[in-house]
């Protein structure tokens, strides 16, 4: 490996010789220095050499004379990193047998802070449901949602409401919800006076053929997932009167929006 100050320093003192050049491998100039070293004009040039040589920045130095050197250097540098590389990769994978599998981390549970207020909005939904606000109701459950968006009788509770406000996209979407997380009380659906609108939707038959699920094709054996619990004490009771609906279908009788045959189909539907 060629040394900047031995270089310089050879180039001070023997520069008219090209003595310099001769250390650093440049043969052939140092021969042209041979040449006319008589003449001292390569002792002048070489005097300028040493002191280029000397203020040489040292990276600038080895890049143009230790080239060779710095490059083996590299090479080996590199082929260790890439054996130091496979060894950690092995003891990963040797660490990784001894340990097994990685275990699926488990679902955090709410926290108690959360089933709290979550009852506690429950009952003031069913509060306003139970006398008939409607509106102040599905505000409260949908808060209830965003505390915990998996609870079954939240989703029953909406779609029950939503139906009795006679949105029935919101109602079955809410009830096929209820019923993908786990509710199967499937004689409440049909028998739960405030679900009377959604059943006597053209859709409904569907919906019901389909395992109370929304979509083109059964679905009543997708979810993989054991069903979640539910209590019925959180869930709205019946107390929409069935004359109310058998009113109101005889308002869209008496309107022309129902024919006799369709509204016979329709009571039909909703006595079942």
């Amino acid at each position: 490996m060629k040394d900047k100050t031995a270089a310089g320093i050879l180039a001070l003192i023997f520069g008219g010789l090209g003595i310099h050049w001769f250390y650093l491998g440049r043969t052939g100039r140092g021969i042209l220095y041979l040449l006319f070293f008589w003449t001292f004009i390569p002792a002048m040039i070489g005097f300028i050499d040493g002191i280029v040589l000397l203020s040489t920045d040292d990276d600038a130095f080895n890049l143009k004379y230790n080239a060779d050197h710095f490059e083996l250097r590299r090479r080996h540098g590199e082929r260790y990193e890439r054996r130091d590389q496979r060894r950690e990769y092995r003891d990963e994978r040797r660490e990784q047998r001894r340990s097994g599998p990685p275990q699926r981390q488990p679902q955090a549970n709410p926290s108690r802070s959360q089933v709290d207020k979550v009852h506690e909005l429950k009952k003031q939904g069913i509060e306003k449901y139970k006398d008939y606000d409607y509106n102040g109701a599905i505000e409260i459950f949908k808060q209830a949602l965003l505390v915990d968006p998996k609870d079954i009788s939240i989703h029953f509770n909406l779609a029950c409401t939503y139906s009795l406000n006679e949105n029935a996209e919101r109602g079955f979407y809410h009830l096929d919800q209820a019923v993908s997380l786990g509710f199967n009380d499937f004689k409440r659906i049909k028998d739960h006076d405030a679900l009377a609108f959604l059943r006597i939707q053209n859709q409904f038959d569907d919906f019901e053929t389909n395992g109370f699920r929304l979509g083109g094709i059964s679905q009543a054996n997708t979810n993989q997932t054991p069903p979640k619990s539910f209590s019925a004490e959180d869930m709205v009771e019946d107390h929409s009167p069935m004359l109310e609906q058998l009113k109101k279908l005889t308002e869209l009788r008496d309107k022309g929006l129902l024919t006799d045959e369709e509204f016979q189909v329709q009571k039909q539907k909703l006595n079942r």
